[in-house]
């Protein structure tokens, strides 16, 4: 299986060849490098690695026995950060800056995960703290069981803060460090210490759908699709005399309810296919086939009102009360819920010659209570 280093870097390029020095003292063969910066730090990294090829980078794998192509690795594998413009960003300085460095994280973690046959090391400890969050937050999103993510100590500190050193080296040698008090002295190289540290982290990817996996997305969205609700329900209580929506209540009159209740069952027991309902028609009612539904309006009409029955209204319904009805109910439920939520809940009209009118919301999402 092959294996990519894909890393974080600011002005310090020192925390590759430290990276890949720890990762091999563990024995994992690196076959690829890919470092994530801006265009400072990718800077630092062609001064400090890749120096007419006599960089830190070259001069590791000659000091420790590798070949100098034994690692996909070379300048073009810097990828700075861009702005909207196509310009690479000089550092990450604000909100904007960090959302362009997601993106970029987001997006190369999602190509390197794509593919089995290869595991991801993640290394956060270069460039700023947010550089190595970006980084973490994309391999949450993206990366398999055999991915993992690093980060890397280097002891004692003088040796961290040091330009000059990128690596324990085979013979140890003394070089000029700064000690605690910022005051120029001289250590040997084999004092230093590099300690890998695996992070553990909450690997998202097997929640996501194949549709999520089509391309690379931002952390929010991902949290979107995998936030599920419990979907609301129109509930229509017919002994409170009410229709009750994400909580929110909006009373009807007998007659009023009468009918909504009528094309709520309907539209439960319609033979549609298509949910949520997007216009197919099957689950609406011509003003006839409404007329046709009287006994049932009346029984329920009967149920919801003490007054005697009479002719009229709800028990003796023609065209132009369907339409009366129809509007009364629409504004009730646009001035209770609003605008958007009425659009699913308002009685709605399909088609032309006959018109057919519906209830908007999902049948499945229907509770009637009789």
């Amino acid at each position: 299986m092959k294996t990519i280093l894909l890393a974080v870097c600011g002005l310090s390029p020192q925390v590759i060849t430290e990276t890949l020095f720890a990762l091999h003292q563990q024995g994992p063969q690196i076959d690829a490098i890919r470092v994530l910066t801006t265009r400072a730090g990718k800077d630092a990294c062609l001064a400090g690695l890749f120096r007419a090829g006599d960089g830190h980078y070259y001069r590791y794998l000659d000091e420790y026995g590798l070949p100098r192509d034994a690692i996909d690795f070379a300048p073009r594998h810097l990828l700075a950060v861009l702005a909207d413009d196509g310009t690479e960003i000089d550092d990450i300085a604000d909100e904007y800056h960090s959302e362009r460095f997601l993106r970029l994280c987001m997006e190369e973690t999602f190509a390197l995960a794509r593919d089995d046959e290869q595991c991801v090391l993640f290394s956060i400890a270069g460039g700023r703290k947010t550089m190595g969050a970006c980084l973490s937050l994309a391999a949450q999103c993206y990366a398999r069981p055999q991915d993992r993510i690093y980060h890397v100590l280097v002891q004692p500190s003088e040796f961290e803060n040091c330009r000059d050193f990128y690596y324990p080296p085979r013979t140890p040698r003394t070089i000029e460090v700064l000690n605690r008090e910022r005051r120029p002295c001289h250590m040997s190289t084999a004092e230093a210490q590099i300690t890998l540290v695996p992070m553990p982290f909450f690997p998202l990817r097997r929640q996501l759908t194949p549709r999520m996996l089509r391309r690379p997305e931002s952390p929010a969205a991902l949290m979107l699709s995998l936030v599920r609700e419990d979907k609301p329900q129109l509930l229509i209580d017919l002994p409170q005399k009410k229709i009750v929506w994400k909580g929110v209540e909006c009373d009807l009159t007998p007659s009023l309810l009468a009918l909504y209740a009528v094309l709520a069952l309907h539209k439960q027991e319609a033979a549609c296919a298509k949910s949520p309902c997007l216009n197919c028609g099957d689950c609406a009612l011509s003003v006839d086939q409404i007329l046709a539904k009287q006994a049932d309006i009346t029984r329920l009409y009967q149920r919801l009102t003490t007054r005697e029955a009479v002719k009229s209204g709800a028990t003796a319904l023609d065209e132009e009360h369907v339409g009366q009805y129809r509007s009364k109910i629409n504004r009730l439920i646009a001035g209770t819920f609003g605008d958007h939520e009425a659009r699913a809940l308002r009685v709605g009209s399909r088609g032309a010659r006959p018109v057919r009118y519906a209830i908007g919301v999902a049948r499945e999402l229907i509770r009637v209570v009789l």
